[in-house]
């Protein structure tokens, strides 16, 4: 076995290096297509995150003066309990309202270490029967005592979303486009590596190897492409996360600083995009190799 090891990584080295323009071409290719995966998914991830207020069905949230006093709080839940518009409520008390904060808002510590506990407005979260019934809730709402603003979430993030629904596919149609010239350029690298090894696969052959011993060398010539490509991607993505992060939308959901992503989510990022460029190096040297030795 550590006969063959040798072997099959000697070969994948003389392989690289005999057609290294190839090869760079591959991996450069490679690279910008899972760079545009990547930002696909990190532009994702910044969304979620940052809507992560809106989850459960949540329609419109009506946020509290930081001083409203217990009776006007009391008057309010008094008033959305015993609406029929409204299916269910949901009451954010300033601890909460932090922790909410703090969690989309992780990547500026400054504005998040400027704030405290108090400072946070406590709200209402509201989902209403009917999607029709949401802006006479929140006009009801907008001038009692103790409400600082009602928030739509249907004016907050349809905007964005949709910025954020273009993008993505404009992403995806380049991503998908690269990913056919890195795959064309794989093939055809790992096909002038058999013509120039023609005649000593041939006397392998003759001499008893089998199709998956001659394939291993060029599949892992692929798979080393692919996977440099995708580290060359996720240097790019980790480097420059935030800026992609924010070509999600033109603005924020709430307010503040840009969308992001952490460096643990660019991290899980990089290593699907890794996964990916080493299966389509294997896959396309598989189709490669296997198209060459059935002629």
């Amino acid at each position: 076995m550590a006969f063959f090891g040798g072997y099959f990584f000697r070969e994948v080295w003389v392989n690289l290096r005999r057609n290294l323009l190839m090869t760079i071409a591959a991996v450069i290719t490679m690279a910008v297509s899972l760079t545009l995966v990547a930002s696909a998914l990190m532009m994702k991830q910044a969304i979620k995150k940052a809507s992560v207020q809106w989850r459960g069905g949540v329609e419109l949230s009506i946020f509290l003066q930081p001083g409203v006093t217990p009776n006007q709080q009391e008057a309010l839940s008094h008033e959305l309990s015993g609406m029929t518009e409204v299916k269910k409520v949901r009451f954010v008390d300033k601890p909460a309202a932090y922790d909410e904060f703090r969690q989309m808002f992780a990547n500026t510590p400054d504005l998040v270490n400027s704030l405290s506990v108090n400072d946070m407005p406590p709200s209402y979260r509201v989902v209403p029967t009917k999607a029709e019934d949401v802006n006479a809730i929140g006009q009801r709402f907008q001038t009692q005592p103790g409400v600082k603003e009602v928030v739509y979430a249907k004016e907050v993030i349809s905007n964005i979303l949709k910025q954020f629904d273009t993008r993505r596919k404009v992403a995806i149609v380049l991503a998908a486009g690269a990913f056919a010239g890195a795959f064309a350029l794989i093939v055809n690298t790992i096909q002038l590596a058999i013509f120039a090894r023609r005649r000593e696969i041939a006397v392998m052959k003759l001499v008893g190897a089998t199709n998956w011993f001659i394939q291993i060398p060029f599949m892992l010539e692929g798979a080393i492409q692919g996977i440099l490509g995708a580290l060359l991607a996720f240097t790019i993505s980790f480097v420059f996360r935030g800026t992609i992060a924010s070509l999600a939308s033109s603005g924020t959901l709430v307010g503040g600083p840009p969308l992001y992503v952490t460096s643990h989510e660019a991290i899980f990022t990089g290593i699907a995009i890794m996964v990916v460029g080493g299966l389509i190096g294997i896959v396309g040297s598989a189709f490669s190799v296997r198209r060459f030795l059935a002629v």
